[in-house]
């Protein structure tokens, strides 16, 4: 009888987790790329780290503001999801910038977050 009872209750974990695969995925659709634009960020494009550095302090300084605002927080709108993930991308990029690295996937990340965070505000 035990035996029965775990295997309903696995199958039945099986099928609930079968059922949510889209349910992280906030706009509905299966998950892709979520930049509109395939290829390299503005950010990766400039080398000069100085004035890198501050527009990825500027992205971040954005993102963190509609992180924190309530207007976002309690929106149905998903631009407190983008600006949460932007600033953590931009901190890291931010990060690695500090040590005069320029990692393209967190700069093409930060510059993505942001911009699905401008679009969903608008």
């Amino acid at each position: 009888m035990k035996r029965c009872a775990k295997m309903l209750a696995s199958a039945a974990l099986l099928l609930l987790a079968g059922s949510t695969s889209f349910a992280a995925d906030i706009i509905g659709e299966p998950v892709g790329d979520y930049c509109r634009v395939v290829g390299t960020s503005n950010l990766v494009l400039n080398d000069n780290i100085v004035d890198l550095k501050a527009q990825v302090v500027k992205l971040m300084d954005e993102s963190v503001a509609v992180a924190n605002s309530s207007e976002w927080i309690n929106s149905s709108r998903p631009a407190f999801v983008w600006a949460s993930e932007a600033k953590v991308a931009c901190g890291m990029a931010y990060g690695y910038l500090k040590t005069n690295y320029k990692d393209e996937d967190t700069l093409n990340k930060c510059e993505c977050f942001h911009d699905r965070m401008v679009e969903y505000m608008h």
